[in-house]
């Protein structure tokens, strides 16, 4: 017959509250054999990302900057009564969020697609 091993005292400890009621503490994360947690990633602020995320995707933000030149533009011809000249800057909008749509979604296969470092 096999020998089955029975854990010792020190195994079988549970580290209790002082109320005794809950197992673990919920402030910390739970000890999980055999499992390390990824350590937590550093919060970065909004310019740092910004920054970030423009050199690794420049169009997206170049597309966002000409859509709202090519509608501020529009909306100051419509203003002032150039029909024609509103009704093409509003069609280069519509081309400029094209544009941007088509960066973001190119941004996303070639992050997916880069190995992780």
């Amino acid at each position: 017959m096999a020998a089955v091993s029975t854990p010792t005292g020190a195994e079988q400890t549970v580290k209790t509250s002082p109320a005794g009621d809950v197992p673990f503490d919920f402030s910390q994360p739970p000890v999980i054999e055999g499992f390390t947690p990824l350590p937590k990633v550093k919060d970065e602020p909004f310019k740092e990302k910004f920054i970030r995320k423009t050199k690794e995707n420049p169009f997206v933000p170049l597309g966002c900057l000409g859509t709202a030149g090519a509608l501020l533009y529009g909306l100051r011809a419509f203003h002032q009564g150039k029909t024609r000249q509103s009704q093409l800057l509003m069609r280069g909008r519509i081309f400029a969020q094209g544009f941007t749509i088509v960066a973001i979604i190119f941004g996303v296969v070639a992050t997916s697609v880069k190995p992780k470092q």
